[in-house]
């Protein structure tokens, strides 16, 4: 069975769309045992208001000492690769080395795409997904980067490394998808509005998970007793099945309180 660590899971919108807020819910995670906040990465909503992800990130290291941080996930399709790595480079060293870095392929669900002229066919964020890892993981590996591709060209000079984890972020078993996961630190597999059952986790993780070294498997849902009706999920299971971070989702949010509440009782238990 998997050592699992806990996170709470949120968007930092709607009634969390205030920087403030999401400090102290970190803050007030860190004292009640969770081992990790994680936000969504969005630049546009109907639930507003809406803060950056980045820049709350920057306000949360400062605000805390142990717990894990960050982006759950950063869509790469739609930032700058570079200036991506030079975010995460700069959070890493505030929190003291405490940034995971969760990407994943993005949605134009909300217009994160389409209401700024971005691409946002399928095969064009892949590509882009892709590619953009490539670019991030050369510059956090601290070598020269010399990238000429079909999206990016980057030139630089080497630089300290900065040894961050990187995982992906999957609504799909396609292959492609589970081999750009095996190529990272950590899996988090995200098909919809229920996570997947141990025995889907399992085979998962089996396809994924690399040999000799350390590797990742997130799930998100709803698990804690806090909530006002029980959730029915097996932790134990999914431990089993390969879980080494279990992600408690906030998106409940009439009202706020609750999930405040659902912070302060701490991590689910198996």
């Amino acid at each position: 069975m998997s050592v699992v660590r806990h996170g709470v899971y949120l968007p930092p919108f709607g009634p969390f769309g205030e920087p403030s807020v999401l400090v102290d819910l970190a803050v007030r995670a860190e004292a009640a045992g969770w081992d990790g906040v994680f936000l969504w990465d969005h630049v546009v909503t109907d639930a507003m208001p809406i803060a950056d992800t980045w820049t709350t990130l920057a306000a949360i290291a400062q605000a805390t000492t142990a717990l894990r941080l960050g982006p759950m996930v950063t869509p790469l399709a739609r930032r700058r690769p570079w200036t991506v790595a030079r975010q995460a480079a700069t959070v890493d060293r505030l929190s003291g080395g405490r940034l995971i870095l969760g990407t994943g392929l993005g949605s134009d669900e909300s217009g994160d795409f389409s209401r700024f002229g971005e691409p946002g066919g399928l095969a064009e964020r892949s590509s882009r997904f892709d590619e953009g890892l490539e670019v991030v993981r050369a510059m956090l590996s601290g070598d020269a980067v010399r990238h000429q591709g079909e999206h990016y060209q980057v030139t630089l000079e080497p630089a300290a490394p900065q040894p961050i984890p990187l995982w992906t972020a999957a609504s799909t078993s396609h292959p492609h998808v589970l081999d750009r996961a095996a190529a990272s630190d950590g899996f988090f597999p995200n098909p919809g509005p229920h996570p997947p059952s141990p025995e889907d986790l399992a085979r998962l993780v089996t396809r994924v998970r690399p040999a000799g070294r350390p590797f990742d498997v997130a799930v998100a849902g709803n698990a804690s007793p806090a909530w006002d009706e029980p959730t029915g999920l097996d932790l134990g299971a999914l431990a089993e099945a390969g879980m080494t971070w279990w992600m408690e989702s906030l998106i409940h949010f009439d009202p706020l309180e609750l999930s405040l509440q659902v912070v302060d009782a701490g991590p689910p238990r198996a």
